[in-house]
C-alpha cells in the first residue's frame, strides 16, 4: 500500500480519532499526539490493513487503548476542560454566562459517569456510531452496549431532573 492509498483510507475517520482522544484525554495537545501516534502505528501496519474488515474500527480501538495507556501512566492527570469556544453574539452577557455554566455542568455530569458509559455515550451520541460498531470498538456484546447507554442516559436524566426540581417539589 502506498502513501496515497493509506491517506485515502484514513481521511474519512481521522477526525473521529481525534474527537475520541480529546474526550478521553481532555487536552487538545494530548489528543493530537494520540491521534498522530495511532496513525503512525497504522502506517507501520499498512501492509496488513487489508486483512481487517474495518480499518476504522481498528483505529478507534487503537486510539481507545492508547488513551487508556496514557491515562494510566498519569501523564495527563492535572488537565482541565475549558469551554472557551462557545460564543453567542446575540445573547447578553448574563445569557452567555448561563450557557457556559450549563455546558460546564453537563460536561461534569458526563465526566462523572463510569468510564465505559462515558465512552459509549461519546461514540453513540457524538460520533453517531451504530451499536454494532461500538461493540466492536469496545470489544463488548452489542446488548451490553445498549444497556450501558441506557444507564448513562438514565443517570444524566435523573441528575438533570434533580437539579431542575430542587426546592420545587412538595413532600
Amino acid at each position: 500500500m502506498n502513501q496515497n492509498e493509506f491517506v485515502q483510507i484514513i481521511t474519512p475517520f481521522k477526525d473521529k480519532l481525534f474527537r475520541l482522544a480529546k474526550r478521553m484525554l481532555i487536552s487538545t495537545e494530548e489528543a493530537e499526539d494520540a491521534t498522530q501516534e495511532v496513525l503512525v502505528r497504522l502506517w507501520n501496519k499498512n501492509s496488513a490493513l487489508e486483512q481487517y474488515n474495518s480499518v476504522e474500527a481498528l483505529a478507534m480501538t487503537m486510539t481507545k487503548n492508547y488513551c487508556l495507556d496514557q491515562l494510566k501512566s498519569k501523564r495527563a492527570t492535572n488537565l482541565q476542560i475549558v469551554h472557551n469556544n462557545y460564543q453567542d453574539k446575540q445573547a447578553s452577557v448574563e445569557t452567555q454566562i448561563e450557557h457556559q455554566n450549563t455546558l460546564q455542568w453537563a460536561e461534569k455530569l458526563i465526566n462523572d459517569l463510569p468510564e465505559q458509559q462515558r465512552l459509549i455515550l461519546q461514540l453513540r451520541e457524538i460520533e453517531e456510531y451504530e451499536f454494532s460498531e461500538i461493540a466492536q470498538v469496545l470489544e463488548m456484546n452489542e446488548t451490553a452496549v445498549r444497556v450501558a447507554l441506557s444507564r448513562a442516559r438514565k443517570t444524566l436524566r435523573e441528575q438533570i431532573e434533580k437539579a431542575h426540581n430542587y426546592g420545587t417539589q412538595v413532600s
